[in-house]
């Protein structure tokens, strides 16, 4: 998909206030406890998704993230597409206080390319 300049410069910024994994570094940190949030839209989410993630779109995430995960400690990984909408969702949450947000790189794509499981 082809992004607006602006929409990728927001981005960039808000990706120097975040912390990006790669897939590998997400499948090992699911191991050890780490929740896998997908923020993309239902219809994507409903054409196929990581193993195990849990789906709170970028539209209603900052409203129930508190329900779903109310330890603002627990490690928390986002993915979206491609890493663009992770990204800001990651630092929306660091703003509402979660310490351990990560957003991972490359997205959904980068999940299937590397054969990570999918349901």
């Amino acid at each position: 998909m082809q992004h607006s300049p602006e929409f990728e410069k927001l981005v960039s910024d808000v990706k120097k206030n975040i912390k990006e994994i790669s897939v590998a570094e997400t499948l090992d940190h699911i191991q050890k406890g780490a929740h896998l949030i997908d923020v993309r839209e239902d219809n994507e989410w409903n054409e196929g998704h990581a193993k195990g993630a849990t789906h709170l779109g970028r539209g209603i995430i900052e409203r129930d993230i508190v329900s779903k995960f109310p330890e603002k400690s627990a490690e928390l990984i986002l993915y979206c597409g491609g890493g663009f909408r992770s990204a800001l969702s990651a630092e929306n949450l660091q703003k509402m206080g979660y310490t351990n947000v990560h957003s991972m790189a490359g997205g959904w794509k980068a999940w299937k390319d590397s054969g990570a499981p999918t349901e």
